[in-house]
């Protein structure tokens, strides 16, 4: 007699299309996504803008002051027409030429560190559009991706992790939300000089910029005050709503920062197959002869002598560039394809001598860097910065409660919590929640 035949396992349910839309909406507007990848751009680009700020000190007022080829008279009239914005139209005088290129280095080391990142984004965009308008004819493919993501910082909550906000709204969980209120004058004072800066921008308005520019700047500030009034004043519901606002303009920061990057490489990929020099496998060859791309000629000339290699090199560039894409779901050939463009960048550094362009791409490249990796780098670095230090690592805090309901902690917001920040937002709370104070542009 044999035995009865296993009956047929259920087909999975099938979820509503309107439950999926929700579940969408949800996501979008409950926390800001990648915490660990917006802060890792933070940090890539404020530290590619200081390096080639303070590479290129000496030479500062050739390239982009009074001393410069491209005189205030040509960039003003070239502004005329173009409507570029730089505060260096105000005035032609070298005083303050030295007040903007030194707000700009300070711009980005306070990002770099993560202090108030909000109110310091807006001050790095500022510096950055200002050096890079002045003498537009300077820039390159780096300057242009510092360009564009110096605006998209402004949106995006990059602060969350591995910053003195984070570490700030982690002490003031600790110490309670009477004591996270007291002795917190930085913001309200940044909030006040930023806000004199800014009628002093709209007055000039006529000399430099578009007004979709100022209408940002001017967005940015009263939200801040808004955001600040909310919190000290009704940190219910309406500090709920600025919350959701909050994480709308990040994620959808986040996706054009994405497809930026993807375009780049697009569109780069697809105009060398138009190139006869990349058909046949020899257009590396010629940027290795040439004396201004090649720091190190030995290796240079060792590279191209080299037919094989040279091909290789020209074909595989055009391969990656061209698939990275479409591999984005593709967690596994995407990774494999994000190490080989990080190591052409690399490259080309190396070999023609490019290196903030090749700092900036690897910076943008980061933005699809996996979270896994990101939250064991992180761990590495703070346990190196523990041994180098010489002090014990922070104890480890006990496991969270698992919810009575039974409904699954996210795992996305349960390390975040890990590495310094807060659940799902910007340090100081989480979405939906009441939250200790925080300064006016924290």
């Amino acid at each position: 007699m044999t035995a009865p035949s296993p009956a047929p396992a259920a087909a999975p349910a099938r979820v509503p299309f309107d439950r999926k839309l929700a579940r969408a909406a949800q996501t979008v507007t409950s926390r800001a996504l990648g915490p660990y990848q917006t802060a890792i751009v933070r940090i890539g680009f404020s530290l590619t803008w200081l390096f080639f700020l303070v590479r290129e000190f000496p030479h500062r007022h050739e390239m982009y002051g009074p001393d410069g080829p491209w005189s205030f008279e040509m960039a003003r009239r070239l502004i005329a027409d173009n409507r570029a914005f730089t505060v260096l139209m105000w005035s032609d005088g070298r005083l303050w030429f030295e007040v903007v290129y030194g707000l700009a280095v300070a711009a980005a080391v306070l990002l770099l560190l993560g202090w108030h990142t909000r109110a310091v984004s807006v001050v790095f965009m500022v510096g950055a559009l200002s050096l890079q308008n002045r003498s537009v004819f300077l820039g390159d493919g780096g300057d242009n991706v510092v360009h564009l993501v110096s605006i998209y910082l402004t949106l995006l909550r990059c602060g969350q992790v591995w910053s003195l906000d984070a570490r700030r709204a982690a002490r003031r969980a600790a110490e309670g939300r009477e004591a996270a209120g007291r002795g917190e004058l930085a913001g309200p004072v940044l909030w006040i000089v930023l806000g004199g800066f800014l009628v002093a921008a709209t007055w000039f308005s006529p000399v430099t910029g578009e007004w979709w520019m100022y209408v940002l700047l001017w967005v940015l500030w009263l939200g801040q005050g808004l955001w600040w009034l909310v919190e000290q004043y009704a940190p219910g519901e309406p500090r709920v709503l600025l919350d959701v606002l909050a994480n709308l303009a990040h994620n959808a920061a986040l996706m054009v920062l994405m497809a930026e990057v993807c375009l780049i490489y697009a569109t780069a990929g697809w105009y060398k197959i138009q190139g006869s020099r990349w058909q046949d496998g020899t257009a590396l060859f010629y940027p290795l002869h040439l004396d201004y791309f090649t720091p190190w000629p030995e290796l240079s000339e060792l590279l191209a002598s080299s037919g094989i290699m040279v091909m290789l090199l020209s074909y595989g560039t055009v391969i990656v560039q061209v698939a990275f894409p479409f591999t984005l779901f593709k967690r596994k050939v995407k990774n494999v394809l994000l190490v080989a463009m990080m190591l052409e960048h690399a490259g080309i550094a190396l070999l023609l001598g490019l290196p903030a362009f090749s700092l900036a791409m690897i910076a943008a490249d980061a933005v699809f860097l996996p979270t896994v990796f990101l939250v064991w780098l992180g761990a590495r670095v703070a346990w190196g910065r523990d041994r180098l230090l010489r002090r014990k690592p922070a104890a480890a805090g006990l496991p969270p409660q698992r919810p009575a309901t039974g409904e699954a902690v996210d795992a996305e917001a349960g390390t975040d919590a890990e590495a310094g920040g807060p659940p799902g937002g910007e340090p100081g709370g989480e979405p939906g929640g009441e939250a200790a104070p925080r300064t006016l542009v924290g």
